[in-house]
């Protein structure tokens, strides 16, 4: 058990530095030796721990998931569903998300889908389960009749529809004043699903 410990201590280090030099020179210029160096370690042990690139890749789309889940994280702490669903819809869109993961690691990663169809399944996965984790929150909402919505699933499926294109699209948009503009005119759109209002 101590060994399995160590491994994934390991392993969160160097998907960590992985991820640090991804930042700031783009996957494709990341290797197994600036890892090793960025970690004061003998390549030999990144490899010891990941045997190809591609498994480091892996890693880093579960490193991805790991830090999404904050979006889920409610800012009250002890929040009724209801207070825990807005914020939570208030936090998909924003600019939080780039604050968990830089957007050039995340497009970078996705950009691999269609070249790789081992990434592509886990970048799908992550995509099924921010789903299914708001799908979660939106049914507890019904469960305790806070909210009337016949279908949590498609209704959590089209706000992640909105949110996709919504940040695909605001990512381009610098000005603080139109990114705000154009990001509350999407989460709306997003409210009215649920019955919602902002």
């Amino acid at each position: 058990m101590g060994r399995k410990s160590l491994k994934e201590d390991q392993q969160k280090k160097i998907i960590e530095a992985f991820y640090q030099i991804a930042k700031n020179e783009g996957i494709e210029n990341t290797s197994f030796g600036k890892v090793a160096k960025e970690l004061n370690m003998h390549p030999s042990l990144v490899v010891h721990y990941f045997s190809t690139k591609e498994e480091m890749l892996l890693g880093l789309i579960d490193f991805i998931i790991s830090s999404y889940e904050e979006i889920y994280t409610p800012e009250h702490e002890n929040a009724d569903p209801l207070t825990k669903l807005v914020d939570i819809l208030n936090n998909i869109f924003s600019r939080k998300w780039d604050s968990y993961i830089d957007d050039s690691i995340f497009y970078n990663c996705f950009a691999l889908i269609f070249r790789n169809s081992l990434i592509k399944f886990k970048f799908k996965e992550l995509h099924l389960l921010l789903r299914k984790w708001l799908k979660d929150v939106i049914q507890e909402c019904v469960n305790n009749k806070l909210i009337e919505c016949e279908d949590a699933e498609l209704a959590s499926d089209l706000i992640f529809v909105i949110s996709d294109g919504a940040y695909y699209f605001l990512s381009m948009i610098d000005d603080k004043d139109d990114f705000d503009a154009h990001a509350k005119k999407y989460k709306k759109e997003a409210f009215k699903i649920l019955g919602l209002k902002i």
